[in-house]
């Protein structure tokens, strides 16, 4: 297996920092989220408020999203009941048969498609064998169990170094870069 799918492309802070204004920088129509620990707590049944509102958000500036997660229907299922978006459960993450199907169902290319996820080994692995960019967020909880411990210590030499970005800070590395490239990285 080569080394670089298991680095993450960017990292966030949490959802809400990729923006739509983040994402129509990065060129993306569409996102495949993962739901728990990145979106939601594993104890959260339904989307908050604010949850609901950055989707919509999303919604309203013509990005296309979808679930994939490793959890059960009813779980997946439950989470987006009033949100109507596509999903896929019990994905089998590394496997890139969900974001694939997600990618499909979206109707866009690869180089359009970003997945964001909390871990290395399951939603990085996955997004870059089906070909899309990762960018991570930070776990939304830091109690867990001992396997997910041992998880995230293996994630580190991954995650080390990893500058974990606001919306802003993205934003204007991206035009940066975006310049760099149209001037032909010339003075």
């Amino acid at each position: 297996m080569q080394l670089k799918r298991l680095r993450p492309d960017m990292a966030f802070d949490n959802i809400y920092t990729i923006t739509p204004e983040v994402l129509a920088e990065l060129g993306v129509g569409g996102v495949v989220f993962d739901i728990d620990n990145t979106i939601a707590p594993y104890e959260v049944e339904i989307p908050t408020d604010r949850m609901r509102e950055y989707f919509d958000s999303l919604s309203k500036a013509g990005i296309k999203m979808a679930f994939v997660s490793n959890n059960k229907g009813p779980r997946v299922m439950r989470f987006n009941e009033g949100l109507g978006l596509f999903y896929v459960c019990k994905a089998g993450k590394p496997s890139p048969k969900g974001v694939r199907k997600c990618i499909a169902h979206f109707g866009l290319g690869t180089g359009e498609v970003l997945a964001v996820g909390d871990q290395i080994f399951t939603d990085c692995l996955a997004a870059h064998r089906a070909g899309i960019r990762f960018a991570m967020v930070k776990p939304i909880q830091k109690q867990e169990s001992a396997f997910f411990r041992l998880k995230r210590f293996m994630e580190r030499p991954f995650v080390r170094g990893l500058e974990w970005l606001s919306a802003k800070e993205a934003v204007q590395r991206l035009k940066a870069r975006r310049k760099k490239k149209n001037d032909g990285g010339t003075k």
